[in-house]
């Protein structure tokens, strides 16, 4: 998609807004001159994402909801929270120790957790929130000041993974599909990598795309996925590839001394990611509810981001000694772990009717059903995962 036609489809920005951009524009422009005229795009995508104070997760737009610019399981229905916590029961029952949630956006899931593990006799000792947002984090707390003061107090946010190795349970809902990605064409003598340079016109700084030789980590990334695909890719082929991904669950493992790490995200296994038909990649941007392809508008003010390929996380928490303890759809796991018995038991027929509905948009395969994947690793954890009792999806990795 073009820039004019992403600018056609999307709200017109503020007065506040444009400035924001701007000041953001400037900041990459002077980044992309320090590096020699050329920025890789993983770089563009970290700034446009991350820059203290400018970028999108890091200055203070509303970005989830129907006021927002995307919605998250979380968001649509509490249930979405009410399910993980029975797969967090069981877990912290062997366990015991604390829940770490990174990234908790508006505070809801957790505050649907952390309500259903009190009425499930299973309260974590502590229930941690990564936010390296303090704007978001302040957000969280107000949402949270209406819980119980028993649940309350178990609370606390931090800026940073804790330094010594957790018992329990982490969740990354929607996390891995922002990290900053590198993005390839395949080309005829090799493998070229995009990146983003800057211009000027009119008085405003403009971004385009340039391609240019990958260097010997990307050649070397490309090649291996392309290893396991049943053909070549063909030349003109784009699509991206994280290299982040491995040295985020290796941390992640790390801070993981018993019990399970449970990723959710859109993805797909690498021959899937990677399919021929699929010759221009994952990427996308949301803003106010509109999604599209050009992450060149809008910077700081829209979401920048990609697939998971669920291959890569599973190699990455192989090298860790982490073990794939289960894959499936969201739908799978969410009607494993009891959800039509939730949307059964709660009140009258009007709040059934509601919550029904809210589980369609969850588990039907034109919404989230079957997009979003959920990944369980764990370590030193030999019980079985209710979660993925209705399938298993492993043998596609």
């Amino acid at each position: 998609m073009t820039a004019s036609a992403a600018h056609s489809m999307l709200p017109a920005l503020s007065a506040a807004e444009q400035a924001h951009g701007r000041r953001l524009a400037a900041h990459i422009r002077a980044a992309i001159a320090a590096a020699g005229g050329w920025l890789s795009f993983e770089r563009f995508m970290e700034l446009a994402l991350y820059a203290p104070g400018l970028g999108y997760y890091s200055a203070g737009s509303w970005k989830l909801g129907a006021g927002g610019d995307f919605v998250t399981a979380p968001e649509v229905s509490d249930l979405f929270g009410r399910c993980l916590a029975r797969q967090c029961a069981a877990v912290l029952r062997v366990t015991g120790g604390e829940i770490l949630e990174l990234g908790a956006g508006s505070g809801r899931m957790a505050a649907a957790l952390l309500s259903e593990l009190a009425v499930l006799g299973a309260l974590p000792v502590r229930y941690a929130i990564l936010e390296v947002s303090g704007e978001l984090a302040a957000r969280q707390r107000a949402q949270l000041a209406c819980l119980p003061a028993e649940l309350r107090e178990r609370l606390v946010w931090l800026e940073r993974l804790p330094q010594r190795a957790l018992e329990g349970v982490i969740l990354a809902n929607e996390v891995a599909d922002a990290l900053p990605c590198r993005r390839f064409v395949r080309q005829a003598a090799g493998v070229g990598e995009l990146g983003v340079v800057a211009l000027e016109a009119d008085g405003q700084i403009l971004f385009r795309e340039e391609l240019r030789a990958a260097d010997p980590a990307l050649s070397r990334a490309c090649a291996h996925l392309e290893s396991a695909l049943a053909a070549p890719l063909t030349p003109g082929y784009t699509s991206e590839v994280c290299l982040k991904l491995a040295p985020w669950i290796a941390t992640l493992g790390a801070g993981l001394k018993r019990g399970l790490l449970l990723i959710s995200d859109y993805g797909l296994p690498r021959r899937h990611y990677y399919h021929w038909q699929r010759t221009t990649g994952t990427l996308r941007c949301h803003f106010r509810q509109r999604a599209h392809e050009d992450p060149y508008v809008n910077v700081g003010l829209q979401d920048i981001s990609a697939w998971v390929d669920f291959t890569r996380v599973a190699e990455a928490a192989l090298d860790v000694e982490l073990e794939v303890a289960g894959f499936a759809t969201q739908a799978a796991c969410l009607a494993a772990l009891g959800l039509e018995e939730l949307v059964a038991a709660d009140g009258g027929e009007v709040e059934r009717a509601r919550l029904a509905g809210e589980a369609r948009r969850l588990i039907l395969p034109e919404e989230m059903g079957e997009a979003f994947k959920m990944m369980a690793l764990t370590r030193a954890l030999d019980e079985p995962l209710a979660a993925f009792a209705l399938q298993d999806l492993r043998h596609l990795l």
